[in-house]
């Protein structure tokens, strides 16, 4: 159930009134974020993906998030051109805080998987994308009674991803002008928003979603940039 957005507006504006989001605050947050190769990263398919890029991006563990399409044989799909694949999202996450498990368990409480949506564009989907992925998602299936042929969540193995257009990158936090800004002003074009560890966390924020990193956030905004 989302927020009434006058209510989250009002939250927003509550806990961010004593820091500016600044470009210094936003390059400092990213860069002491994990690079990309000493994270995992988990593809997923629950619905649109608007609304698991936001919960999860909130979560502790998870670096970045990102909004695609997959799981179908059209090269180069888009919004408007979708063809056979689904709308997922794909979770960069730290393996030292998460696991894979942790996230299929996340993943299989959130839905039924038991019962699937017949228009392809929004069915439920998990996607291994490595051999240790496999040997996890099976592990998980047989301690849970599961079996990938008699339920109704498609399990695949992960053969690409394809980003989806900018306009569905962070969607919430697009509509919060004022982050937006600061962003703009940290140079960020959107690829690096669609990337930005900062913009993970902010958008389930825009979104209704606790965040483990606001005290983190006021201090970065608070504390001199370190040279590199």
């Amino acid at each position: 159930m989302w927020s009434d957005p006058r209510r989250l507006l009002r939250g927003l504006y509550r806990n961010f009134r004593h820091m500016t989001l600044t470009p210094t605050a936003i390059r400092e947050y990213d860069r002491r974020a994990p690079d990309s190769d000493t994270t995992e990263a988990a593809t997923f398919g629950l619905g649109c993906f608007w609304g698991p890029d936001a919960q999860y991006g909130a979560e502790e563990g998870i670096v970045r998030t990102r909004v695609g399409y997959a799981g179908g044989t059209k090269t180069d799909p888009g919004y408007h051109s979708l063809g056979n694949h689904t709308e997922v999202f794909q979770l960069e996450f730290d393996p030292d805080v998460l696991t894979y498990t942790d996230l299929l368990e996340q993943v299989f409480q959130s839905h039924n998987p038991r019962s699937q949506t017949r228009k392809t564009q929004y069915q439920n989907v998990v996607f291994a994308a490595t051999p240790r992925q496999q040997t996890a998602l099976d592990e998980y299936l047989r301690a849970h009674g599961l079996d990938a042929d008699s339920i109704e969540t498609r399990i695949e193995q992960l053969s690409r991803f394809y980003n989806a257009e900018d306009y569905h990158q962070k969607y919430s936090l697009r509509s919060q002008q004022s982050f937006m800004s600061s962003f703009e002003e940290a140079g960020y074009d959107d690829e690096d928003i669609r990337e930005s560890p900062m913009a993970a966390k902010l958008n389930g924020y825009a979104s209704g979603h606790d965040i483990p990193a606001v005290d983190e956030l006021a201090a970065v905004g608070r504390e001199p940039a370190q040279s590199d």
